[in-house]
């Protein structure tokens, strides 16, 4: 007899919690995020900034996966970084590879960097980052308390939002310039949703990844923002009862919207609309909660036509794993951190662009180290057919590309500036350009598609 032809969307079923806290900084706290800014500190608030966690477990007798996600930039020192997250990993006594803390790389957020206490604004930083490893510490307990049984289900729809920002310079053209290109290959827009929803079949999560820098707002703006991630969130959690929508900012080192560097906020309040509707269009065209289709047999008619019936189904409890994966990856030629603090003493005291760019190429070597090679970290996750891949760099599109491409039958949910910030990942062949991404990062040629290589042969490894 022939086994039933049937298609199911990638579902997990399991235990699920779902938190959310506001983290929006004090007024006046240190935000430059941009050379360009003629102002360091924040004035004025344009949405709150939020953290929200989700917790994934297969039963309540295994260890949970804590998921964070929040509105913030990036890391500039790995002990900042380590400090927040230790608290988090402390609070919940699980191995390093059970949580990630993802950024949504928001760049109208505040400094995270104690070491800018004395730039004006600067002396908020300690005291917020001591609260927001509080709040995160609390937020994860809650999720992990709340947890109940409920199912994930992923579906794959696509967002306009996103174009490539590699331009190159009409003026130069050996120079590239960090901005809408138009002529560019058409971008990675994939968009990837995963809706939470209990055993009555109500949304209580959203879980969404999508690869676009928020970099609407520029070096004029001051006030506080989560980008356009903000106006997203809300259109998302108003169609769904304010159930949380948790944001992955995916391989987006080339992208970023047509329209950006701007003052006014109502450019990120469209941004946000126009992915916060792709969201729930996504959503609209996926099948009802533990619904699968089943092939009913063929109809004669002016063709032939394949009928496809709607069945229930339970999906499968499957265990949640995590592995850290520890990548050994060359180092560009780069001087070591005493060299530089040298160059530091040595400088004009008036030169503020010398030493703030100093400052940056000390930060990077100390995250590095000085060796000429760094072992970078890499988590991967299963969860059934659902796969999380998160990393603490800016990796360029094509990650997420390959990853998917390599496992066609798993939704792999894909992160960027996760658990650290450790700059730019572009493709092997730009390292001849000048080009940002390849001028800013420590990681030599070849070490996106070395991480690429190692994931994909992860990801084929554990295809369930």
């Amino acid at each position: 007899m022939r086994e039933k032809t049937v298609w199911s969307e990638p579902s997990f079923r399991g235990v699920i919690g779902i938190a959310r806290a506001d983290i929006t900084p004090p007024d006046g706290i240190y935000a430059r995020n941009w050379g360009a800014a003629l102002h360091d500190s924040a004035c004025g608030l344009h949405r709150p900034l939020t953290a929200t966690a989700i917790t994934l477990q297969a039963d309540t007798d295994t260890g949970p996966l804590i998921l964070l996600s929040a509105d913030l930039g990036w890391w500039r020192d790995k002990h900042d970084e380590a400090f927040v997250r230790g608290a988090v990993l402390d609070a919940l006594n699980v191995p390093e590879g059970n949580i990630l803390l993802c950024l949504t790389h928001t760049h109208a957020g505040p400094s995270l960097c104690r070491a800018d206490r004395d730039r004006e604004g600067g002396e908020m930083v300690a005291p917020y980052l001591e609260t927001l490893r509080e709040k995160l510490s609390s937020l994860a307990r809650e999720a992990v308390r709340t947890a109940r049984p409920a199912t994930l289900t992923v579906a794959t729809g696509t967002c306009s939002l996103a174009t490539n920002r590699d331009l190159p310079d009409p003026d130069a053209p050996c120079r590239f310039l960090t901005g809408f290109h138009p002529a560019a290959f058409p971008p990675d827009q994939t968009l990837l949703v995963g809706r939470i929803t209990d055993d009555a079949g109500a949304v209580v999560g959203t879980l969404v990844n999508y690869a676009c820098h928020p970099t609407t707002l520029g070096p004029a703006n001051r006030e506080i923002s989560p980008d356009f991630v903000g106006a997203m969130r809300e259109i998302v959690e108003a169609a769904t009862e304010n159930a949380p929508c948790l944001f992955l900012q995916g391989a987006s080192g080339e992208l970023a919207p047509r329209e950006q560097y701007v003052g006014d906020p109502d450019v990120p309040d469209a941004h946000g609309r126009c992915l916060g509707y792709a969201v729930l269009s996504t959503l609209a065209g996926m099948l009802s909660p533990r619904q699968r289709l089943a092939f009913g047999g063929a109809l004669a008619s002016g063709a032939p036509l394949a009928l496809w019936n709607r069945e229930r189904f339970a999906p499968p409890n499957a265990p949640c794993h995590a592995e850290l994966l520890s990548l050994s990856l060359p180092l560009r030629p780069m001087p070591s951190g005493e060299q530089i603090r040298q160059e530091m003493r040595c400088q004009v005291p008036d030169t503020t662009a010398t030493r703030e760019r100093l400052a940056r190429r000390l930060q990077v070597r100390d995250y590095v180290g000085d060796g000429d090679r760094v072992s970078y970290p890499v988590w991967v996750w299963r969860v059934g057919p659902i796969a999380f891949v998160a990393h603490p760099g800016e990796a360029y599109s094509v990650l997420q590309i390959a990853l998917r491409a390599a496992v066609p039958d798993t939704a792999v949910f894909v992160a960027n500036v996760a658990n650290g910030w450790y700059g730019y990942l572009p493709p092997a062949h730009l390292y001849e350009k000048e080009l940002y991404a390849a001028k800013q990062t420590p990681l030599a040629a070849g070490c996106l598609e070395a991480m690429i290589a190692a994931v994909r042969d992860r990801l084929q490894e554990t295809t369930v």
